[in-house]
């Protein structure tokens, strides 16, 4: 039996990476309008209707529009439009019991890179008391230019972006709601992202005086134990050794995280996430959850 899906934006650059995770197996029928198609509000309306489950790969605005179109077919939204938006299930599935929420959704809002890494962090520190609600949490991070859209990623292969720059200085990053939301936080934390020179992948980072933080144990064993045992067993998600030196594009490919622990051992500590910000920060993890709703294997079409 075969689950038919339609990626409405599948020419984006998410979209296409989903098409490829999909597009060779035998338990999914990809729905597919050609380019003149596209944009046809009746086309893309018929596409809805005869799929099972369909991906919006969309900006935030068109994605609202096309859920007023898609009639009842379960969404799963790439676009920030609907992450912490009333009736929507939050599609990371690392979270305590979100995959059961996830399996029985219509509509699955799907997690964004940057609060990908930020949430894997820091919600098994804000579960296991270790770090307060109201911690003035600092965040940083640096992603591939894939991650902008279509604009900056012709800015980057026109040799016409600096090699490294950062944005959003004004605190208002689009993906901070949802870290506090789903991260754990009452205090709204800063947050510095940047854009390195190359394609996809990236590092976040958790800055913390450990030393400061409530307990009678300074220093990160507690933390990294923390980390280890909210990921026991996760399919995607592990905790390793890291040297002095952290590729953001060592898991590229993957829809893999994996977390670390740095630091002196004792009062500063970072924890620090890898992934794919096209991987496990956006069509791995739509794919991975699609898995979910249609009942196969989590890990199916992924690596």
């Amino acid at each position: 039996m075969t689950t038919a899906v339609f990626i409405d934006g599948e020419a984006g650059t998410t979209g296409l990476q989903i098409r490829d995770r999909l597009h060779d197996r035998s338990d999914i029928r990809l729905i597919q309008l050609g380019e003149a198609d596209r944009k046809d509000e009746d086309a893309r309306r018929e596409a809805f209707a005869e799929a099972d489950v369909a991906i919006l790969c969309l900006p935030d605005d068109a994605a609202r529009q096309a859920v007023t179109i898609a009639g009842d077919t379960r969404i799963i939204d790439a676009s920030t439009a609907h992450r912490v938006a009333p009736g929507w299930t939050y599609g990371m599935p690392e979270l305590p019991g979100q995959r059961a929420a996830i399996a029985k959704a219509r509509h699955v809002a799907n997690v964004g890179c940057f609060a990908t890494g930020s949430i894997a962090m820091l919600r098994p520190l804000t579960d296991a008391g270790i770090l307060p609600p109201d911690h003035p949490a600092v965040l940083t991070g640096v992603s591939g230019y894939t991650g902008g859209g279509k604009s900056l990623i012709a800015e980057h292969e026109a040799g016409q972006a600096p090699d490294f720059y950062l944005y959003a200085s004004g605190q208002s990053h689009k993906h901070v709601p949802e870290i506090m939301a789903y991260g754990g936080l009452t205090r709204r934390p800063l947050f510095q992202p940047a854009v390195g020179n190359y394609a996809q992948g990236m590092i976040v980072q958790l800055h913390l005086h450990a030393d400061l933080l409530p307990g009678n144990v300074a220093g990160y064993a507690r933390i990294e134990a923390a980390l280890r045992d909210f990921y026991a067993g996760d399919p995607f998600v592990s905790v390793a050794q890291s040297g002095d030196r952290i590729d953001p594009q060592a898991v590229n490919g993957t829809n893999r995280m994996v977390l670390s622990v740095q630091g002196n051992g004792t009062t500063h500590v970072t924890i620090v996430a890898a992934l794919d910000n096209l991987g496990k920060g956006a069509s791995g993890t739509a794919v991975q959850n699609l898995n979910i709703m249609i009942g196969t294997q989590e890990d199916a079409g992924l690596s």
